[in-house]
C-alpha cells in the first residue's frame, strides 16, 4: 500500500500523513524533507540556488524513486503533483489523497510559516489570500486527479480519512 497525500502548502499534509502511517502501520516519508536530505540542502537553498526548475526537477527524481517503495504514506510539497507527469505516477503508483480545506484556513495556517516557505515570503494577508487563490485556480486540474478528493474539513484527522481509503482498497 502507499498513500499520496496532495494539495496546497498548509493543508496538513505532513501533520496528517504522520498519523495515518502510524495508524496503519506504514512508513512516512515528507517529500520536501527526502529532498533535502539527499541533497543536503534545505528547500529555501535549493530555490536560491537553482530557482523553482531545478526544484521541480529534484522533485520528479525523488518522486520517481519513492514511487518504487512500499508501504508507506507520502506527503508531498504543494507543487508536486502539478509539474511534469508527477500525478499520473502517484495514481499508477498508489492511492492519491487530496486534502483541499478553504482558503481561509490555508491562509491563517501559512501565515504562521510563510518566512519559511520560498514561495509565499514576504506576502500580507491579502497579497498571501490572491497567491493562493491563483495558485488553485492554476493547479486543480492536476489535483482534481486524485484518487481522492476531501473539501472543507478543518482540521482533519485519520478516522475521516479512513473510509475514503477502504474504498480504494
Amino acid at each position: 500500500m502507499k498513500i499520496y497525500l496532495i494539495g496546497y502548502m498548509g493543508c496538513g499534509k505532513s501533520t496528517l500523513g504522520r498519523k495515518l502511517a502510524q495508524r496503519l502501520n506504514l512508513c512516512f516519508i515528507d517529500l520536501d524533507k527526502y529532498i533535502e536530505e539527499r541533497n543536503f540542502r534545505t528547500i529555501p537553498a535549493i530555490f536560491a540556488e537553482e530557482g523553482e526548475d531545478g526544484f521541480r526537477q529534484r522533485e520528479k527524481k525523488a518522486l520517481e524513486e519513492i514511487a518504487d517503495f512500499e508501504n508507506l504514506v507520502v506527503a508531498t510539497g504543494g507543487g508536486a503533483p502539478c509539474f511534469f507527469e508527477n500525478i499520473d505516477l502517484m495514481n499508477r503508483t498508489g492511492v492519491t489523497l487530496y486534502l483541499a480545506p478553504p482558503v481561509d484556513i490555508l491562509v491563517e495556517r501559512l501565515l504562521k510559516s510563510k518566512n519559511e516557505r520560498p514561495l509565499i515570503k514576504g506576502k500580507s494577508r491579502e497579497e498571501l489570500t490572491r497567491f493562493i487563490d491563483e495558485n488553485l485556480q492554476k493547479r486543480a486540474t492536476f489535483y482534481e486527479k486524485a484518487s481522492v478528493i476531501i473539501r472543507d474539513k478543518r482540521n482533519l484527522e485519520v478516522d475521516d480519512v479512513l473510509p475514503y481509503l477502504d474504498k480504494h482498497q
